[in-house]
Order: structure tokens, then C-alpha cells, then sequence
């Protein structure tokens, strides 16, 4: 991923410096595992424990000879063992290793965004609180619908993304396996002690049944939930684009007092973030279809996948990690204009007070048809000539409604009287 969209803490764990890091630590859990076994000797463990990690430009000069990047990190590893080093790879084949370090690599990474979707959800939940009766206009295909609250809109945020907090723990346990059964997965040559003992030393699991590889559908469950977590953030990116449009001006980002909206304009301030955002979710989908792709493998095994995951696992995690630090921002300093939602609600001429109208008709007597007829055509007139709803169904002789019975029906608080209850789920919710 370029520096722009890694943030140091997602990029050191997907840092090739990391990588063979772990498959060093792979190879030394073997032979301990191996001295353990009575097999190799005390020494042997000792001596691989106490090399120096693989130098990275030694490690490629080598596959350069070997054509296999497995095997040229064995090389050069097992050169640097001071005595011993025959029993580097002892028994293995390069996806015991490569999966198995890879799981305990993707435990990490998932371990951390699984911490960035926490964060998010808190300062979500805090705002939805904070805002829980900053009333505003609700709207269906862009089109002014009933009164809402914008902490309404946030609980909707805050409870999705406690479904994805679920998705992104339960699909990095899913991914965080290893496995070290052989070729083909028999076992032929490592007993399934020397399993348990590497992978409960990484705090990985066991794939249960294993071919030459972990399976992939694994990996393409933890990309689907990476693609969703990201998908429920341009949901949330979609809704500040469209609340910062100039003629709602209802939220804005942040703005620096340095900072420039455009080369050209002076006047502009721009989503920035948000689209930002929005075009991650993008990419993220696009991993999660390579990740599906990969869960069909030849036989045992094939390598289709690795150019795959060499780019999509870190990608898709160095991006999401990003993601989540810019959105979890750009909530906590969100501007919030309520007196511009208050004003946008009052400038809906009352029309978003239709259905209570409508209701109230029917509760007088009205038939329902009759009823919607009544209150439509004056909404229409409302449309189209400018006048206000109530004013309009006042005067209208059809309209058997008292001035009581009208000032209760437009009364934004009629709307929300029962919305309580969201908040008091929220106010229970478990993360």
C-alpha cells in the first residue's frame, strides 16, 4: 500500500521485516518442538533461538539462485544457525510454515482493526447521546419524509457497527490458523504434537482438517468482513457528503484554519474526508471478490493465490486501518449546525407533519382513502404554491380538525415520542 493510506502501526505489522520475523519464529517453534520430541538435540533449539533474524537484502540475493522464496529464507537461516542448522525445516513444507505465520500475522492485524471498529462505536454512540434531541428533517429518496433527530441517525451508525465489531472478532478467529501436517496434510512426517505446540505458542488456532494449505475460505471471510466494515462506512460518508451540501448545510468537517478547499475557489470547503472514505469502501469490495476467488484451489494446492494475498490481505487491512482512524475523526470533530436542521425543518412548510394529519383524520372518522386525498391535495398546494400545510388545512372545510387537534399533529415531538426506546437499546448494548 502507498505511505498515504498506511498508518505505522498496521504498516510494522505487515512489514516485511515482521514477515520473516514470524517465519523465523515458526521455524524455531518447530525445533523446539522437535527437542521436546526427543528427536533433535537441546542445541540444535538453542542455537536456531539465538540467530540473528534473516537479512532481508541476503534473503532475496538468495532467491534470486533458488526461484522460491520459502526456500531461499531456509537457506540463508539455516547458514546463520551456529550449530544445528540442519534441523531448520525439519519435516516441513513451505505452507506449514508460510500459513502458519501468516495466521498469526493476520491475528494481529485483525486484533487491531478490531480495536479501530471500538473506537469508532464509542464516539459514535457519544455523539447519537449528545444529539439525541437535535430534531431535523428525516428524508426517503432525498425527499423531505418525517422529523428526526441526528442522534437517531447516529444510533442507526452505532448499531451497525456493533454488528461489525462482531463480524471483524469472529473472522479473525476464523483466520488466525496454522498448521503444520506435511504436503498434503497427513501428517506423513511431523506427529500433530509438533502442531499444537507451534500454533498454541503463536495463539493461533488449528486448521482441523488441512490440505497443503489452510483453506481459503477462511481468508475470504475475513476480507467480506473488511469490504462490509468498510461499506458501513461509506454509508456513514455517503450521509455527511449529502448533509454538507450547500443547500443543507446541516454537518460540515472540520476545517483547519490553514487549510485550503481548493486551488481555485477560496470559498470552498469539500467532504474531503468523507470521499476520501467513500473511495476506500471501493477497494475493499474489490479485495473481498479476490478473496473469494482464491477459495477454489486445485487438488491439495496450487500458488493462484498468493500473488492475490501478497497484495489484498495487507492492502485490504492497511486500508480499513486507515479508514477507521479518519472516520472515527472526523465524527469526533464533526460541526453539527442544529440551528440549520431547525430551520430546514421549519422550511418543509410542514409538509413532513402529513401522516399525522392523516392519522388524526382517521382516528375522527374520515375513511382512510378520503382521509389521504384530504391531506394530499393540500400538500400539493403546499408544493406548489408555497403556502404552509397547516395553514392551508386550516382553512380547508373538509378538514374536521381543531386548532388543538392541528398544533399537536405538527408538533416535531409528536414524532419522536416513542423513539426512546432506541437509545435505551442503545444505552444496553455490549461491546
Amino acid at each position: 500500500m502507498i505511505p498515504r493510506y498506511s498508518l505505522p502501526e498496521m504498516s510494522a505489522i505487515w512489514s516485511e521485516a515482521r514477515k520473516l520475523a514470524v517465519w523465523k519464529e515458526v521455524e524455531t517453534l518447530v525445533v523446539e518442538a522437535w527437542v521436546a520430541a526427543g528427536v533433535a538435540p537441546a542445541d540444535a533449539a538453542l542455537a536456531l533461538r539465538a540467530a540473528p533474524e534473516v537479512d532481508p537484502m541476503a534473503w532475496k540475493d538468495r532467491e534470486e539462485v533458488t526461484n522460491h522464496d520459502l526456500a531461499a529464507f531456509v537457506d540463508v537461516l539455516s547458514a546463520t544457525v551456529a550449530d544445528g542448522g540442519e534441523w531448520v525445516h525439519y519435516g516441513l513444507t513451505s505452507s506449514d510454515v508460510l500459513d502458519t505465520a501468516q495466521g498469526a500475522i493476520l491475528k494481529e492485524a485483525g486484533d487491531l482493526l478490531t480495536g479501530r471498529v471500538e473506537a469508532l462505536l464509542g464516539v459514535v454512540r457519544a455523539r447519537a447521546g449528545e444529539h439525541r434531541d437535535t430534531f431535523m428533517v428525516g428524508r426517503t429518496h432525498g425527499i423531505w419524509a418525517e422529523p428526526t433527530t441526528f442522534g437517531l441517525k447516529l444510533a442507526t451508525w452505532a448499531f451497525e457497527l456493533s454488528r461489525d465489531l462482531d463480524r471483524m472478532r469472529r473472522a479473525t478467529a476464523a483466520v488466525a490458523v496454522g498448521k503444520i501436517s506435511g504436503a498434503v496434510g497427513t501428517y506423513a512426517h511431523t506427529p500433530h504434537s509438533i502442531e499444537a505446540y507451534v500454533c498454541g505458542r503463536l495463539g493461533v488456532g488449528i486448521e482441523p482438517a488441512s490440505s497443503q494449505v489452510t483453506h481459503r475460505d477462511r481468508h475470504a471471510e475475513f476480507l467480506s468482513a473488511i469490504a462490509l466494515v468498510g461499506s458501513s462506512l461509506e454509508r456513514f460518508a455517503t450521509e455527511l457528503r449529502q448533509l454538507q451540501r450547500s443547500e443543507v448545510g446541516e454537518v460540515r468537517e472540520a476545517f483547519r484554519s490553514a487549510q485550503k478547499g481548493s486551488s481555485s475557489m477560496p470559498h470552498k470547503r469539500n467532504p474531503i474526508t468523507a470521499e476520501n472514505i467513500t473511495g476506500i469502501s471501493r477497494l475493499l469490495r474489490g479485495y473481498a471478490g479476490a478473496g473469494l476467488e482464491d477459495v477454489a484451489l486445485w487438488h491439495e494446492r496450487d500458488i493462484s493465490h498468493s500473488s492475490v494475498e501478497r497484495v489484498a490481505l495487507p492492502d485490504a487491512c492497511l486500508l480499513l486501518d486507515f479508514a477507521l482512524v479518519r472516520m472515527t475523526k472526523l465524527v469526533a470533530e464533526l460541526v453539527v449546525d442544529a440551528e440549520r436542521m431547525a430551520a430546514n425543518l421549519e422550511g418543509t412548510r410542514g409538509l413532513v407533519y402529513s401522516q399525522a394529519v392523516l392519522l388524526r383524520l382517521v382516528e375522527t372518522g374520515t375513511g382512510r382513502d378520503e382521509a389521504y386525498r384530504i391531506v394530499q391535495r393540500n400538500a400539493m398546494a403546499a408544493w406548489e404554491g408555497g403556502g404552509q400545510l397547516r395553514d392551508l388545512l386550516a382553512a380547508d372545510p373538509e378538514v374536521a380538525l381543531s386548532d388543538a387537534d392541528l398544533a399537536e399533529c405538527f408538533s416535531p415531538e409528536r414524532f419522536l415520542r416513542n423513539a426512546g426506546v432506541v437509545f435505551d437499546r442503545l444505552d444496553a448494548l455490549e461491546v
